[in-house]
């Protein structure tokens, strides 16, 4: 029987990399490197093949890993959320507010392209804030590619505020904005928007009330 050391000549000579003898003969690669070092190498027809495929299957595996990582994290974030309470959803209203939210003015509005932050938006302004249906309007603003009606169908839909309270929809002609986000946002952006309607709880004494909540999570932050 040949000893390891002739076998793994012989198997080099035959144009097998050191990964490939080191497997078949469960010989470690420094043990390898001694006994090889002055067999001249050519690489085989499968070990070209190999490494004309290595990256590939490289990128293959990166890809796997990082889909296997997605759905282990986000099935552990699932687990974490339990029920949402009322209190869980004010605060997470006045986080959407504080990022999507108009502050400078005297309004209550949230302009988003997202519907889930929407949908959101649309939880927390009538439970958290009681606003009625009655009380909402939306205005979308869209590109020139983009269909007015099919955006209108769409947003009311996310919202559940029905057509009839949406605005005339504003159409954005500038040259210098990007082609790619026309193609990313097929229905524009929905700016929500809460009229008072002859009830003031729904008009600046709501906006101030928000932010009253939010100044007063910045304090509680700091005590």
């Amino acid at each position: 029987m040949k000893s390891l050391k002739v076998r793994a000549i012989d198997l080099r000579r035959r144009g097998w990399s050191y990964n490939i003898i080191a497997r078949r003969l469960g010989v470690g690669k420094s043990t390898l490197s001694h006994w090889l070092r002055e067999i001249p190498y050519q690489p085989n027809k499968t070990v070209i093949e190999r490494i004309r495929l290595g990256p590939a299957r490289s990128a293959a595996n990166k890809q796997r890993r990082r889909l296997q990582e997605i759905i282990f994290f986000k099935a552990e974030g699932r687990r974490q959320i339990r029920a949402i309470s009322d209190r869980d959803l004010l605060f997470l209203g006045l986080g959407l507010y504080l990022g999507e939210g108009s502050k400078l003015y005297e309004d209550v509005r949230i302009v988003n392209s997202d519907p889930q932050v929407l949908g959101v938006a649309m939880e927390w302004l009538r439970r958290s804030c009681g606003v009625p249906d009655r009380n909402f309007a939306v205005v979308v603003h869209v590109y020139p590619d983009s269909s007015p009606e099919a955006s209108v169908r769409y947003w009311s839909r996310v919202t559940g505020i029905p057509r009839r309270q949406f605005e005339e929809v504003q159409i954005d002609r500038r040259l210098d904005k990007s082609s790619r986000k026309r193609r990313r946002l097929p229905y524009g952006t929905a700016h929500v928007k809460v009229y008072s309607r002859g009830d003031r709880r729904f008009g600046v004494a709501l906006h101030r009330r928000i932010m009253g909540w939010i100044e007063a999570v910045y304090e509680r932050l700091r005590a």
